[in-house]
């Protein structure tokens, strides 16, 4: 441990020098150096938290004798965690000074001692207060009564230390009752602005939900409330159990090495995990990479997660401990065998059935479904749930009691959800799974999965539930209308459990997934068709989400071999549910109309292949003559003549009506014709069927068509989801947009206009113009990879696949890239997930022939310096 430091003689009242502040600069200097290297070296945190704040006392102290000697009527008070004995290397230094009159020649004293501090290289919070106004803010504001639960003296009138305890001990200020109040209605209002969540992509350390201020509130609410003022204290008040003391001091003590840290790291005083820390933390706290799929910064935020969820799990039952404190006896009434109601809490009959009898664990979660008045369990059942738990351990992933109760649960279908949330948050299904418990607080180190593998599947689980209620049929009537010919719904329950069970063991997740759930279920005694069907989820979950954003679910080969894969429509029904809720649980900025209309047009697309009548799609020739036929009518009864419509559809290639619904081909035909020759046409729908703003170009076709829109579009902000370009006989272009704003929403009809104005000016111009660079936002300059390109053939066309990290004006560049390579664009899709993004096009040259091998060589050079080394500088 570093020593302290010496501090030169303080003569009482004669201020501090030049030389004397250059002397307790250099000492702090010393010391805090002293302290990372102590750090560096293994040193505990807390312990070197301690050192820093008793250095830094001798040297506030000292500094007050030089300013204000040995004076009277004012005291010199540590407050916040200075108060608590802690400062971390970038921590403000918070000091209450309070006097029994503030006059004028005191004031101009103390200034020129806070002064000091700030000179010396201190950051001072500072307040100074007489004790009248001090009672009058501690009784009007809880914050600051609970600032003076921390209050330390350092310096000063001594006596005034005793007038500071009569105003915490003062009964009449913030009583038990009140005070819990407000410190709920503040832990509730501060997790808000964290979206009440621990699982936070860049989770404040300090402040966020499961972070060092929840346990600062469980030692003010234990000292006010309890007179236990520390873990241990509330171990002998019988508040909490050894095992869930020391598992708090273990969470406390990561997150103040982690804090330790990022002080260091960051050089001031941040309390977030930014990106822009994430790795060097990981680094400079020994995580190393374990394979791709297990990175060392994974590892390190997994550490946090996990204790922070600790934190918060046993916040939030010691919160229901205290409000059970306050509440008066109630008689117990019987609830069965071997439960009681104590008020709303649920209470055992007999304290040792949990070991007695282990399924009882899962019942108890089970009675809390058919009691919905009941709040949670008696403080007493916690610590006897949680001791059953730590004590049986892996015995009870194969009790065959506890296997039966879990199974009854499931088989309550989306009910059930309420339960299973409420077992993660005490650690009882990590017990029954295992695996489950291997991915607690798991992250995966990108933009694309903004939760934690255990918190995205219980999102995932609950989104399954809301398919179950009446109230979601606006949002998802489609899924609203399936679940309920669900013959086992437990099934659905299962396969989400598992979908993502294996993340993190390098391999496909969704392979080892499948052998893990196969094996959980067969123990679970489920039916061989229903291990089958979980099993078969698991390995397929998606499949579905793949297929409808990378491929073109307009051609029936994508179809049927979608269909083939699923094989029977129970299945195709479950996945679909499936799909919609991972993705909606893996961040809800990825669900949208587009991905709502895209999903549920492959679902009705492969239930239709899947009737027992269907053959083999029918031939191109015939599904050009099936779509023209419903289109006819469609501009017939707008007023447009039969003969004029046919003659242009003379001039439209095949691909058109093979690739469009009736309704756009009608759309696009209507515009032309309404045109009466003039060019370019472009038509803007604002909400089109498929839920994107969809954009139709008619215009001569040229060389950098392609170039000169996607530059538009980016220009304007927008999110191109997928194109279809296309060109007719005569020459011109057909080519199709389909369009998000940033926030994943389609464009107004005044933006649709705009939009269409633009259009219109870019057509008209020779030449595209080039997208100037722009900086990364922060998030994304730390994930940055090489592009990889591949080639593919497709028959007429050559396909590209580009997999790239995300930026302003990717698209734009990548189109500028085929401009030079001098390649046509006939297809896009376009895939973004998080920072990454997977994206498809047809290629052909400007002889409409795929691309040979010099050129695909010449395209791949084109998209590097376009995408990769001329993107934007991280």
């Amino acid at each position: 441990m570093p020593p302290l430091p010496r501090l030169p003689v303080a003569v009482p009242r004669s201020g501090v020098s030049d030389e004397a502040r250059r002397a307790l600069r250099q000492l702090l200097g010393d010391l805090d150096r002293d302290l990372a290297i102590a750090f560096r070296d293994g040193g505990d945190a807390a312990a070197l938290a301690r050192r820093r704040a008793e250095g830094v006392a001798r040297v506030v102290t000292h500094a007050w004798t030089a300013c204000l000697g040995e004076v009277e009527g004012a005291a010199l008070f540590a407050v916040g965690g200075f108060g608590r004995g802690l400062l971390f290397p970038q921590s403000d230094v918070d000091l209450l000074v309070l006097v029994t009159q503030a006059d004028a020649g005191r004031l101009r004293a103390l200034e020129h001692y806070f002064a000091t501090l700030w000179d010396i290289g201190l950051k001072v919070g500072h307040a100074v207060r007489d004790v009248a106004t001090c009672r009058t803010l501690a009784a009007a504001e809880v914050s600051v009564f609970t600032s003076l639960l921390d209050a330390h003296w350092l310096a000063g009138d001594g006596a005034l230390e005793a007038d500071l305890r009569a105003i915490v001990d003062d009964p009449a200020l913030w009583p038990p009752r009140a005070y819990l109040a407000a410190r709920l209605a503040e832990r509730d209002a501060r997790h808000a602005r964290f979206n009440d969540s621990t699982y936070n992509l860049e989770p404040n350390l300090k402040d966020g939900p499961g972070g060092l201020r929840t346990l600062d509130a469980l030692r003010w609410l234990g000292r006010r409330l309890a007179h236990a003022a520390d873990f241990d204290a509330m171990v002998e008040a019988g508040l909490l159990d050894a095992a869930e003391r020391d598992a708090l001091h273990e969470a406390e003590s990561t997150l103040q090495r982690y804090r330790f840290a990022l002080h260091l790291e960051a050089g001031r005083p941040e309390e977030r995990l930014l990106f822009d820390y994430q790795r060097a933390l990981a680094a400079r706290l020994g995580f190393e990479d374990e394979h791709e799929k297990n990175l060392g910064v994974e590892q390190f935020m997994q550490g946090y997660y996990r204790a922070a969820s600790q934190i918060e799990r046993m916040g939030v039952q010691l919160a229901e401990r205290f409000e059970e404190l306050l509440e008066p006896a109630t008689a117990a009434v019987p609830l069965g065998e071997d439960f009681l109601r104590q008020g709303n809490r649920l209470a055992l009959r007999d304290a040792a059935l949990f070991e007695r009898r282990p399924a009882a664990l899962v019942e108890a979660f089970i009675i809390r479904l058919d009691q919905p008045d009941l709040t949670g369990f008696t403080a007493e059942t916690m610590r006897r749930l949680h001791q059953a738990i730590v004590r049986l351990g892996p015995r009870l992933a194969e009790d065959e009691s506890v296997l039966a109760a879990f199974l009854r649960l499931l088989r309550r279908g989306a009910s059930a959800v309420d339960a299973l949330w409420r077992m993660n948050r005490y650690g009882l299904l990590a017990a029954i799974i295992p695996a489950f418990g291997r991915v607690v607080g798991r992250m995966q180190y990108d933009l694309f999965h903004v939760y934690t593998v255990d918190e995205h599947t219980m999102r995932v689980l609950r989104n399954v539930a809301r398919f179950a209620d009446p109230a979601a049929r606006e949002d998802f009537p489609l899924a609203c209308d399936i679940w309920p010919t669900l013959p086992a719904p437990e099934v659905l329950l299962l396969a989400a459990l598992f979908h993502d069970i294996a993340k993190g063991r390098g391999g496909d997740h969704s392979v080892l997934g499948e052998v893990e759930a196969r094996a959980f279920c067969a123990r679970l005694g489920l039916p061989e068709n229903d291990v089958e069907r979980v099993a078969w989820l698991v390995r397929w979950h998606l499949l579905m989400s793949t297929t409808a954003q990378r491929e073109d679910i307009t051609d029936p080969a994508v179809v049927e071999r979608f269909a083939e894969t699923v094989q029977n429509r129970e299945r195709l029904g479950q996945l679909y549910l499936l799909t919609i809720a991972d993705i909606i649980g893996t961040s809800p900025k990825l669900w949208n109309g587009w991905k709502d209309r895209l999903l549920a047009d492959l679902y009705h697309a492969a239930r239709y292949a899947l009737r027992s009548h269907v053959g083999p799609p029918r031939d191109a020739a015939a599904r050009v003559r099936e779509c023209q036929r419903l289109a006819l009518p469609l501009l017939t009864a707008q007023g447009l003549a039969a003969a004029q419509v046919e003659r242009l559809w003379t001039d439209f290639p095949a691909a058109s009506f093979l690739r469009h619904r009736p309704e756009q081909i009608a759309w696009q035909s209507a515009a032309i014709l309404r045109a009466s020759g003039a060019v370019p046409v472009v038509a803007v729908h604002p909400e089109s069927s498929r839920g994107a703003t969809e954009v139709f170009i008619y215009t001569v076709n040229r060389d950098g068509l392609f170039a000169a829109v996607t530059a538009t579009l980016d220009r304007l902000g927008f999110s191109v989801q997928e194109a279809r370009v296309l060109g007719t006989a005569s020459g011109m272009a057909l080519d199709t947009f389909w369009l998000l704003e940033a926030d994943g929403q389609p464009a107004s009809p005044e933006r649709a206009e705009e939009l269409r104005q633009r259009l219109l000016h870019t057509l008209a111009q020779a030449e595209p113009a080039r997208v100037g660079r722009r900086s990364l936002p922060r998030r994304l300059r730390h994930f940055q990879r090489a592009p990889t390109v591949g080639f593919h053939d497709a028959g007429d066309y050559t396909q590209l696949a580009l997999v790239c990290s995300d930026h302003p004006g990717l698209l734009a560049a990548v189109a500028r890239a085929f401009l030079e390579a001098q390649v046509r664009v006939h297809d896009a899709r376009i895939a973004t997930f998080g920072e990454r993004v997977e994206d498809f096009f047809l290629l052909s040259d400007r002889h409409d022939r795929p691309l040979d091998a010099a050129r695909q060589e010449r395209l791949r050079r084109a998209l590097l310096d376009n995408v990769g080394a001329g993107a934007p500088a991280a």
